[in-house]
């Protein structure tokens, strides 16, 4: 079903009343998200923080199709997937995990993984002359050396180097959501800031909407349009504009206590 109104046409995402309780029924039964309600606008780029297990990587999971909710709708750009399998979401739902080595496939190589996430062939396809140019052009906005390294295998990266690959692989085919899971967090902190850097770049000259999990607080006031906090499964505060703009690090933990009624207990996420 497509949107028929012009609120709706301005959404590229929509969760409805998402639920989600794993081991139900059980005494190690916990409710992930609860009654998940969002609207994300197309050429959104928010920022989402909360401690651990405030189900942040849930939500993507959700979106994604990871698994099936208990209740509630996931609509991606007017179409409701609510059901549909998880291979077919990825289609136009980019990804990055906090860990370099997922994303990719470390015994093939850059030109190999770059074939696959361009949908060019199958398994060991081979690029054309034109489409290797073209490779090589993007790689070379990387600014990490890696167009002249083509034919090494990506398990020989760094893992700079081979997140902002994946970056690339993951806006190859342009998605229609892109969704960012920690995805500088086990990088050092100069790489990490290179690898945002990149990030905020790409997401902007290519108008993507994208979701971006964060534990730095200042980086979640600082980067896109939008911070969101989630707590116990659930988006306690949600943010933008004017209002956004004046916020500091301490008005935001003050916003978790209110929200919560309890103080922040995560030295990670403090980090400035």
């Amino acid at each position: 079903m497509r949107p028929n109104n012009d609120s709706d046409e301005r959404t590229m995402l929509k969760l409805l009343n998402v639920s989600k309780t794993f081991h139900p029924g059980t005494q190690d039964a916990r409710v992930a998200l609860d009654d998940v309600t969002l609207r994300v606008r197309n050429g959104d780029f928010i920022s989402i923080i909360g401690a651990n297990g405030a189900g942040k990587s849930t939500l993507f999971n959700a979106i994604c199709g990871s698994f099936y909710v208990d209740k509630g709708a996931v609509i991606l750009d007017g179409e409701d997937v609510t059901m549909l399998p998880e291979y077919k979401r990825a289609r136009t739902i980019g990804r990055l995990f906090q860990d370099p080595m997922r994303g990719s496939a470390p015994g093939m190589s850059i030109e190999e993984n770059l074939v696959l996430a361009a949908g060019q062939g199958g398994w060991l396809s081979t690029a054309g002359k034109k489409e290797k140019q073209a490779f090589r052009d993007r790689l070379a906005l990387l600014d990490m050396g890696l167009e002249d390294r083509m034919k090494q295998p990506v398990g020989l990266l760094s893992g700079g180097q081979r997140q902002a690959l994946t970056l690339m692989m993951a806006t190859l085919s342009k998605p229609k959501l892109l969704l960012l899971d920690e995805h500088t967090a086990a990088l050092d902190p100069g790489t990490a800031e290179k690898v945002l850097n990149l990030t905020t770049k790409i997401v902007s000259e290519n108008h993507l909407t994208c979701l971006m999990i964060t534990h730095n607080m200042q980086s979640a006031l600082e980067l896109g349009n939008r911070t969101m906090m989630m707590d116990a499964g659930r988006i306690v505060f949600d943010t933008t504009g004017e209002e956004r703009a004046l916020l500091t690090v301490n008005d935001l933990l003050e916003k978790f206590h209110e929200a919560s009624g309890r103080k922040l207990d995560n030295d990670r996420m403090l980090l400035v």
